[in-house]
Formats: C-alpha cells, sequence, structure tokens
C-alpha cells in the first residue's frame, strides 16, 4: 500500500473517528493544512509538506474518478468507504487557489439513519412535519443554508413515511447522499441527458406517490414539480433561502404561475442546524468532546402552513395581511431559555435580522 493512500486513509479514519463533518485540504505557500470542521468550529489537525498536497488531491481524485489531469475549473466528485465497519459517503469538490487545488470532503455516515422523533429539538415540530407527509399530493419545501441538515430531515421522513403508509417513494439527486433501501433513488447525470428536469418527467412515469427532488435551483425544475404536485403527487424539495417565506418569493421569480404555488404548496419549513449546550464542557467543546459519540447538536424548524402560510401567500401577492407564527428566531429564543441551545447561537443566526431590522 502506497505512502499516499495509507496518508489519505489515515485522514478519514480520523475525521470519522471525531464526528467531523468534513475535511478540509488547504495549500499553503510552505506546507499543506488538514483541518476538520466539528460543530461549528474548523480544528487544525495535520500539517503536511508542501509536495505531498497534489499527491493526495490526486489520489482523492482519482478515487472520486475525477479528472486528475484537470486543475483550471472546479470539479465534484463521491466515493465510499468503509470505517470500522460501517459504509461513509464521501463527497468531494475542488476549487482552483492561488497556489494549488483546494480539497474539501464532506463525510455522509450512510448507517447514521436518525430516527424521525430526533428530527427536531421539539417533539411538537417532529409530530407537525410527521403529520405533513399525509397529504396525498402538494409541494412542500425545506429551506435553510448549506450543511443545515435538510437532507439528513427529507430521509428520516421519507423513510418513515414509506413504512407507516405503504407508499412509492422516488427520490432525484446530484449526488445521491445516503443509501436508503425503502426508496428508489436516481441520480443526476448531466452527461447521459438525466437532468433535474429530464429525471422529473421520467419518474412522473414510474407511478410514484411521494417524489423527492434533491433541489429546487432552476426555473425548469421549479415548474416541473409544481405541475407533478398538480397532477396528484407529493413533491418534496430543497432550496437556499433566508426563511420560510423567501421559498415562495424564489418560485414566482423562477416563473411559476401564481395560482399554481397557490393550488400546490402544502408547507414550507425553514431549518438550522443549533448547537446544544454541553453537560459536561462550560463554553466551548473541547475537540476530543465530539468524538464521544453524544449528539451535539440538533435542528431548530419554522413551519409555514394552514393559515399562517395563507396570509404570508396573500402578502406576497400584494395584499395587506399579517401572519402569526413561530418564527426561527422564537424558536431559538425558546431553546436557550429552556437551556438547551448555546446563547451563542443567538448571535450566530439572528444577529444579521436585527441588525437588518435597525437599518430599516
Amino acid at each position: 500500500m502506497s505512502s499516499i493512500k495509507q496518508l489519505a486513509d489515515r485522514i478519514i479514519r480520523d475525521a470519522v473517528r471525531n464526528q467531523a463533518t468534513d475535511i478540509h485540504i488547504i495549500p499553503r505557500k510552505k506546507d499543506t493544512l488538514i483541518q476538520l470542521r466539528m460543530g461549528n468550529r474548523l480544528v487544525p489537525r495535520l500539517y503536511l509538506p508542501k509536495e505531498e498536497c497534489d499527491r493526495l488531491i490526486s489520489h482523492f481524485k482519482f478515487t472520486a474518478l475525477m479528472d486528475i489531469g484537470e486543475r483550471r475549473r472546479p470539479q465534484s466528485g463521491a466515493f465510499s468507504f468503509i470505517v470500522d465497519g460501517d459504509a461513509i459517503g464521501l463527497r468531494l469538490s475542488t476549487l482552483p487557489a492561488n497556489s494549488s487545488e483546494s480539497l474539501v470532503i464532506r463525510i455522509l455516515p450512510q448507517q447514521k439513519q436518525i430516527p424521525f422523533y430526533q428530527l427536531s429539538l421539539f417533539p411538537s415540530i417532529t409530530r407537525k412535519l410527521l403529520a405533513l407527509l399525509k397529504h396525498a399530493h402538494g409541494l412542500i419545501i425545506f429551506t435553510g443554508p448549506t450543511g443545515s441538515g435538510k437532507t439528513t430531515t427529507l430521509y428520516s421522513l421519507l423513510n418513515e413515511t414509506s413504512h407507516l403508509f405503504n407508499r412509492n417513494v422516488i427520490t432525484l439527486e446530484d449526488p445521491i447522499e445516503k443509501d436508503a433501501d425503502s426508496v428508489l433513488q436516481v441520480q443526476v447525470n448531466e452527461k447521459a441527458g438525466v437532468s433535474y428536469a429530464a429525471g422529473l418527467k421520467a419518474i412522473l412515469r414510474h407511478d410514484p406517490d411521494i417524489i423527492m427532488v434533491g433541489e429546487i435551483r432552476d426555473a425548469e425544475t421549479a415548474k416541473i414539480a409544481v405541475r407533478a404536485a398538480l397532477t396528484g403527487h407529493l413533491v418534496l424539495s430543497t432550496m437556499h433561502t433566508r426563511d420560510a417565506k423567501g421559498a415562495i418569493y424564489r418560485l414566482i421569480e423562477f416563473g411559476v404561475n401564481w395560482l399554481e404555488v397557490e393550488q400546490t404548496l402544502v408547507a414550507v419549513t425553514a431549518q438550522r442546524l443549533v448547537e446544544l449546550t454541553c453537560p459536561f464542557c462550560e463554553e466551548e467543546c473541547s475537540p476530543y468532546c465530539f468524538s464521544y459519540g453524544r449528539w451535539k447538536r440538533a435542528s431548530v424548524f419554522e413551519i409555514l402552513h394552514g393559515r399562517a402560510l395563507s396570509s404570508v401567500m396573500r402578502r406576497a401577492n400584494g395584499e395587506d395581511f399579517e401572519a402569526s407564527y413561530r418564527t426561527l428566531k422564537e424558536m431559538i429564543k425558546k431553546g436557550i431559555a429552556l437551556g438547551y441551545i448555546k446563547e451563542s447561537e443567538y448571535d450566530r443566526w439572528v444577529y444579521d435580522d436585527e441588525s437588518l431590522e435597525m437599518e430599516g
């Protein structure tokens, strides 16, 4: 076994055993920095000689079936790895930097399916999420920043609904992040002609009850997802918006007819992954604390459905309506007041909202 392969395997095992979510390989002028994302922090883990950086990144690119000769443009790839008998999915992303390529590896544990009752910090929200999936047709959108747990939430809900309601669930993803035996998974492949839009059209002919679209990222995908919901399917998807109501405006920006949005949209959620108060560490947790296997973070949700959703939609359509619902800010404040969430999480997720309000 080559020394570079041994080094690569050691880096992955170290990250997985320390409950890291990402591995950052950063080239610098004199050396190479390996960092792990643990919770909300990047922790320096290893320093390598500069000459080993290119060889290490080339090894990862080759394993992920990426073009090792192309260093001038960003690339993405994926492969699986076995750590302590468990399958781990790895999603790779390269980015041309000033001195060399930078590589980030997202770690996606395949065996850790979060039980649906642990989806939210508050059990009442978990019950609402599961109740939304009882709808026979419509569109449900999950919003939040990258890494906020949207995909994990979707997989847990789909796994639960496939067992409870015996429905045919088909997913369309780019890439497939977690293997799930309870659903039929389709990989987006632009080179083979399987785009989000083309894949959705094909899935509609495959007798699905629930369709999960990895992300609505363009007008064509948005319009087909809405039409799929109109034809009697329950469609679940994600968007990158700041809050729940932002998804409504984004659909309109994509050119979806307002009447179709009104007819199909069942609910919109906004999700944040917050760091929990540690019972052992007074302030910041030590990196060793993450390796104990305890849950360090949990999700909080803002849910728009029913009357609140109708009010927000009418306001988005220019009518003078006030919507009353529990916002993300209120949910985070509640968690802090109960002692579940660190106070620093309020500044991290809510500060921008308050500063904008003050500017207004």
